[in-house]
Protein backbone atom coordinates (compact mmCIF):
# COMPACT_ATOMS: atom_id res chain seq x y z
CA UNK A 1 0.00 0.00 0.00
CA UNK A 2 0.72 3.09 -0.62
CA UNK A 3 2.43 5.06 2.00
CA UNK A 4 1.72 8.93 3.00
CA UNK A 5 3.34 11.75 5.15
CA UNK A 6 0.94 14.22 5.70
CA UNK A 7 2.70 17.34 7.12
CA UNK A 8 -0.74 19.47 8.98
CA UNK A 9 0.92 22.95 9.17
CA UNK A 10 -0.87 25.37 11.43
CA UNK A 11 -0.49 28.62 10.06
CA UNK A 12 -0.02 32.22 11.99
CA UNK A 13 1.04 31.19 15.17
CA UNK A 14 1.81 33.51 17.47
CA UNK A 15 -0.91 35.71 15.63
CA UNK A 16 -2.39 36.44 19.09
CA UNK A 17 -3.20 34.32 22.18
CA UNK A 18 -6.13 32.69 21.65
CA UNK A 19 -4.66 31.56 18.23
CA UNK A 20 -1.75 30.18 20.01
CA UNK A 21 -3.98 28.20 22.25
CA UNK A 22 -6.29 26.53 19.27
CA UNK A 23 -3.39 25.67 17.29
CA UNK A 24 -1.69 24.18 21.01
CA UNK A 25 -4.99 22.41 21.54
CA UNK A 26 -4.98 20.84 17.96
CA UNK A 27 -1.87 19.67 18.02
CA UNK A 28 -2.64 17.91 21.32
CA UNK A 29 -5.52 16.37 19.76
CA UNK A 30 -2.94 14.92 16.94
CA UNK A 31 -4.97 16.98 14.40
CA UNK A 32 -2.18 19.10 13.29
CA UNK A 33 1.95 17.97 13.17
CA UNK A 34 3.65 21.19 12.48
CA UNK A 35 3.33 25.03 13.03
CA UNK A 36 4.51 27.87 11.16
CA UNK A 37 5.26 31.09 13.31
CA UNK A 38 4.95 34.82 12.25
CA UNK A 39 7.50 36.46 14.09
CA UNK A 40 6.15 40.34 14.21
CA UNK A 41 2.89 38.37 15.46
CA UNK A 42 1.53 40.14 18.40
CA UNK A 43 2.40 36.63 20.37
CA UNK A 44 5.32 35.23 18.49
CA UNK A 45 7.38 34.82 22.21
CA UNK A 46 4.51 32.90 24.08
CA UNK A 47 4.40 30.78 20.51
CA UNK A 48 8.21 29.99 20.44
CA UNK A 49 7.36 28.86 24.47
CA UNK A 50 4.03 27.02 24.08
CA UNK A 51 6.52 24.93 20.86
CA UNK A 52 9.48 24.58 23.20
CA UNK A 53 6.37 23.37 25.90
CA UNK A 54 4.91 20.77 24.11
CA UNK A 55 7.81 20.07 21.28
CA UNK A 56 5.53 21.55 18.73
CA UNK A 57 7.96 21.53 15.24
CA UNK A 58 7.88 24.71 14.02
CA UNK A 59 8.74 26.80 10.96
CA UNK A 60 8.70 30.62 9.71
CA UNK A 61 5.92 32.31 8.23
CA UNK A 62 7.86 35.04 6.48
CA UNK A 63 5.50 38.33 6.75
CA UNK A 64 6.44 40.95 4.15
CA UNK A 65 2.71 42.12 3.87
CA UNK A 66 0.46 42.55 7.21
CA UNK A 67 1.89 44.57 10.09
CA UNK A 68 4.96 45.67 10.97
CA UNK A 69 8.53 44.80 9.68
CA UNK A 70 10.94 44.04 12.44
CA UNK A 71 13.95 45.14 11.23
CA UNK A 72 14.47 48.12 12.92
CA UNK A 73 16.01 50.33 9.95
CA UNK A 74 13.18 49.39 8.03
CA UNK A 75 10.32 50.44 10.62
CA UNK A 76 10.63 54.32 8.95
CA UNK A 77 11.02 55.07 5.40
CA UNK A 78 10.60 52.01 3.73
CA UNK A 79 9.54 50.96 0.49
CA UNK A 80 7.48 47.96 2.39
CA UNK A 81 5.42 50.40 4.03
CA UNK A 82 2.56 52.27 3.63
CA UNK A 83 1.38 56.21 4.52
CA UNK A 84 0.19 54.42 7.89
CA UNK A 85 3.66 53.17 8.40
CA UNK A 86 2.38 49.46 8.12
CA UNK A 87 3.18 46.39 5.71
CA UNK A 88 1.17 47.18 1.84
CA UNK A 89 -1.72 44.64 2.83
CA UNK A 90 -2.02 41.47 1.00
CA UNK A 91 -3.44 43.04 -2.15
CA UNK A 92 -1.20 46.43 -1.70
CA UNK A 93 1.67 44.34 -1.48
CA UNK A 94 0.97 42.80 -4.78
CA UNK A 95 0.30 46.25 -6.33
CA UNK A 96 3.11 47.92 -5.49
CA UNK A 97 5.43 44.96 -6.83
CA UNK A 98 4.07 45.32 -9.97
CA UNK A 99 4.03 49.15 -10.34
CA UNK A 100 8.33 48.68 -9.26
CA UNK A 101 8.02 50.79 -6.05
CA UNK A 102 9.26 47.66 -3.50
CA UNK A 103 12.98 47.52 -3.08
CA UNK A 104 13.83 44.14 -2.83
CA UNK A 105 17.20 44.30 -1.06
CA UNK A 106 14.85 45.96 1.91
CA UNK A 107 13.03 42.43 0.99
CA UNK A 108 15.92 40.55 1.51
CA UNK A 109 16.84 42.65 4.80
CA UNK A 110 13.48 42.07 6.38
CA UNK A 111 13.22 38.54 5.23
CA UNK A 112 16.64 37.74 6.81
CA UNK A 113 15.58 39.73 10.10
CA UNK A 114 12.74 37.50 10.52
CA UNK A 115 15.14 34.30 10.13
CA UNK A 116 17.15 35.99 12.81
CA UNK A 117 14.23 36.96 15.29
CA UNK A 118 13.04 33.31 14.77
CA UNK A 119 16.84 31.58 16.01
CA UNK A 120 16.27 33.96 18.66
CA UNK A 121 13.36 33.11 20.01
CA UNK A 122 13.11 29.14 19.00
CA UNK A 123 16.99 28.54 19.56
CA UNK A 124 17.51 27.34 16.50
CA UNK A 125 16.86 28.23 12.74
CA UNK A 126 13.26 27.47 10.54
CA UNK A 127 13.35 23.49 9.26
CA UNK A 128 11.08 25.33 7.05
CA UNK A 129 10.07 28.27 5.49
CA UNK A 130 7.73 29.77 3.70
CA UNK A 131 5.17 32.76 2.91
CA UNK A 132 2.17 34.30 4.73
CA UNK A 133 -0.30 35.57 1.98
CA UNK A 134 2.06 33.27 -0.47
CA UNK A 135 3.91 36.25 -0.76
CA UNK A 136 7.31 33.79 -1.23
CA UNK A 137 6.21 33.11 -5.12
CA UNK A 138 5.52 36.60 -6.22
CA UNK A 139 8.05 37.85 -8.92
CA UNK A 140 10.97 39.08 -7.75
CA UNK A 141 10.35 38.04 -4.38
CA UNK A 142 10.81 34.48 -5.27
CA UNK A 143 14.57 34.98 -5.92
CA UNK A 144 15.32 37.04 -2.75
CA UNK A 145 13.26 34.43 -0.66
CA UNK A 146 15.30 31.23 -2.03
CA UNK A 147 18.61 33.08 -2.20
CA UNK A 148 17.91 33.60 2.17
CA UNK A 149 16.86 29.85 2.40
CA UNK A 150 19.34 28.73 0.83
CA UNK A 151 22.13 31.40 2.69
CA UNK A 152 20.63 30.02 6.21
CA UNK A 153 20.54 26.13 4.58
CA UNK A 154 16.84 26.39 5.31
CA UNK A 155 16.14 23.18 3.25
CA UNK A 156 12.05 23.49 2.61
CA UNK A 157 9.62 25.44 1.73
CA UNK A 158 5.79 25.52 0.58
CA UNK A 159 4.36 25.88 -3.16
CA UNK A 160 0.97 26.42 -3.60
CA UNK A 161 -0.10 24.70 -6.46
CA UNK A 162 -3.17 22.38 -5.42
CA UNK A 163 -4.59 19.60 -7.70
CA UNK A 164 -8.49 20.06 -8.39
CA UNK A 165 -8.38 23.49 -7.64
CA UNK A 166 -10.24 24.23 -10.85
CA UNK A 167 -13.32 21.83 -10.09
CA UNK A 168 -13.62 23.24 -6.72
CA UNK A 169 -17.07 25.11 -7.48
CA UNK A 170 -18.03 26.55 -4.58
CA UNK A 171 -15.25 28.75 -4.27
CA UNK A 172 -16.19 32.28 -4.87
CA UNK A 173 -15.16 33.78 -8.13
CA UNK A 174 -12.94 36.84 -6.73
CA UNK A 175 -11.03 34.53 -4.51
CA UNK A 176 -10.84 31.93 -6.90
CA UNK A 177 -8.95 34.39 -9.12
CA UNK A 178 -6.56 35.32 -6.11
CA UNK A 179 -5.76 31.16 -5.86
CA UNK A 180 -4.96 31.09 -9.78
CA UNK A 181 -2.95 34.21 -9.27
CA UNK A 182 -0.88 32.10 -6.48
CA UNK A 183 -0.69 29.39 -8.30
CA UNK A 184 0.56 30.83 -11.53
CA UNK A 185 3.17 32.37 -9.44
CA UNK A 186 3.88 29.03 -7.89
CA UNK A 187 4.49 27.22 -11.27
CA UNK A 188 6.75 30.43 -11.93
CA UNK A 189 8.63 29.38 -9.06
CA UNK A 190 9.59 25.51 -9.23
CA UNK A 191 12.97 26.48 -11.41
CA UNK A 192 13.91 29.35 -8.85
CA UNK A 193 13.49 27.25 -6.07
CA UNK A 194 15.07 23.76 -7.21
CA UNK A 195 18.16 25.98 -8.53
CA UNK A 196 18.82 27.05 -5.23
CA UNK A 197 18.43 23.68 -3.98
CA UNK A 198 15.35 23.87 -2.11
CA UNK A 199 12.35 21.21 -1.55
CA UNK A 200 8.99 21.01 -1.02
CA UNK A 201 6.34 18.26 -0.29
CA UNK A 202 5.01 16.27 -3.70
CA UNK A 203 1.74 17.96 -3.16
CA UNK A 204 0.17 20.79 -1.42
CA UNK A 205 -3.38 21.07 -0.23
CA UNK A 206 -5.55 24.26 1.58
CA UNK A 207 -7.08 26.60 -0.68
CA UNK A 208 -10.28 24.52 -1.21
CA UNK A 209 -10.31 23.40 2.45
CA UNK A 210 -10.16 26.83 3.90
CA UNK A 211 -12.22 28.03 6.88
CA UNK A 212 -16.12 27.61 6.02
CA UNK A 213 -15.32 25.32 3.01
CA UNK A 214 -13.21 23.02 5.63
CA UNK A 215 -14.89 19.40 6.17
CA UNK A 216 -13.84 15.93 6.85
CA UNK A 217 -15.25 15.25 3.24
CA UNK A 218 -13.32 18.49 1.39
CA UNK A 219 -10.07 17.03 3.35
CA UNK A 220 -10.65 14.00 2.19
CA UNK A 221 -11.24 14.74 -0.97
CA UNK A 222 -8.46 16.81 -1.53
CA UNK A 223 -6.01 14.22 -0.20
CA UNK A 224 -7.76 11.84 -2.29
CA UNK A 225 -6.77 14.32 -5.60
CA UNK A 226 -3.63 14.69 -4.17
CA UNK A 227 -2.62 10.74 -4.56
CA UNK A 228 -4.04 10.54 -7.75
CA UNK A 229 -2.06 13.59 -8.83
CA UNK A 230 1.20 12.32 -7.83
CA UNK A 231 1.21 8.69 -8.54
CA UNK A 232 0.16 9.93 -12.23
CA UNK A 233 3.19 12.58 -12.48
CA UNK A 234 6.20 11.97 -14.02
CA UNK A 235 9.75 12.83 -11.94
CA UNK A 236 11.41 15.64 -11.75
CA UNK A 237 14.17 17.45 -10.17
CA UNK A 238 12.62 18.57 -7.15
CA UNK A 239 10.30 15.10 -7.02
CA UNK A 240 12.01 11.81 -8.00
CA UNK A 241 10.22 8.60 -8.83
CA UNK A 242 8.05 7.12 -6.30
CA UNK A 243 10.94 4.55 -5.87
CA UNK A 244 10.06 3.93 -2.47
CA UNK A 245 5.53 4.34 -2.93
CA UNK A 246 5.78 6.94 -0.26
CA UNK A 247 4.21 10.26 -0.80
CA UNK A 248 4.22 13.78 1.16
CA UNK A 249 1.37 16.17 1.17
CA UNK A 250 1.26 19.14 3.35
CA UNK A 251 -2.17 20.51 4.63
CA UNK A 252 -2.55 24.49 4.96
CA UNK A 253 -5.18 24.87 7.99
CA UNK A 254 -5.84 27.79 10.56
CA UNK A 255 -7.33 26.97 13.13
CA UNK A 256 -7.47 28.49 16.53
CA UNK A 257 -10.14 30.38 18.73
CA UNK A 258 -11.40 33.54 17.45
CA UNK A 259 -9.30 36.91 17.92
CA UNK A 260 -10.78 39.71 19.92
CA UNK A 261 -9.75 42.98 18.98
CA UNK A 262 -7.87 44.80 20.26
CA UNK A 263 -5.37 41.97 20.99
CA UNK A 264 -3.75 40.30 17.85
CA UNK A 265 -2.50 40.90 14.77
CA UNK A 266 1.07 42.24 13.63
CA UNK A 267 0.85 45.98 14.67
CA UNK A 268 -2.72 46.68 13.34
CA UNK A 269 -4.70 44.31 15.27
CA UNK A 270 -6.33 41.26 14.26
CA UNK A 271 -7.91 41.23 10.66
CA UNK A 272 -11.44 40.04 9.93
CA UNK A 273 -10.27 35.97 9.30
CA UNK A 274 -8.67 35.74 12.24
CA UNK A 275 -12.06 37.29 14.00
CA UNK A 276 -14.42 34.82 12.58
CA UNK A 277 -16.26 31.78 13.25
CA UNK A 278 -14.54 30.18 10.66
CA UNK A 279 -11.11 29.86 12.35
CA UNK A 280 -12.94 27.75 15.19
CA UNK A 281 -14.62 25.84 12.48
CA UNK A 282 -11.10 24.88 11.42
CA UNK A 283 -9.83 23.78 14.77
CA UNK A 284 -13.38 21.86 15.44
CA UNK A 285 -13.13 19.98 12.17
CA UNK A 286 -9.14 19.13 12.36
CA UNK A 287 -10.31 17.27 15.61
CA UNK A 288 -12.98 15.04 14.27
CA UNK A 289 -12.53 11.83 15.75
CA UNK A 290 -13.93 10.13 11.88
CA UNK A 291 -10.80 12.38 10.34
CA UNK A 292 -8.26 10.41 12.44
CA UNK A 293 -9.58 7.54 11.90
CA UNK A 294 -9.69 8.36 8.04
CA UNK A 295 -5.71 8.73 8.34
CA UNK A 296 -5.08 5.30 10.03
CA UNK A 297 -7.47 3.42 7.59
CA UNK A 298 -5.61 4.48 4.20
CA UNK A 299 -1.68 4.35 5.96
CA UNK A 300 -1.67 8.05 6.50
CA UNK A 301 0.86 9.04 8.59
CA UNK A 302 1.08 12.66 9.89
CA UNK A 303 4.41 14.55 10.92
CA UNK A 304 6.74 17.34 10.29
CA UNK A 305 9.58 18.73 7.53
CA UNK A 306 11.98 17.66 10.13
CA UNK A 307 10.88 14.15 9.51
CA UNK A 308 11.37 14.02 5.58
Amino acid sequence: MLQVKLIVTGDDFGYCPRRNQGIVDCFLAGAISNVSLLVNGSAAADAAKLARRYSIPIGLHANLSEGSPVCEVLKTNSSLLNQDGFFHGKMGFRTALSRGLLNMSEVKQELKAQVELFHELTGHLPPHMDGHQHVHVLPEVRHVFAEVLEEYGIKYTRVPVEPGLHNCDWIPPSLMDFYLGVEEDSFNTVDVFTKHGIRWPDIYIGLSTMGKNMSVSSIWSAINSAIVEVTSRAPSPAHPALQSRTVTIELMVHPGYPSVPPVGGCGEGPDDFSQSWERLHELQTLIKPELQSHYKSRNIQLCSFKDL
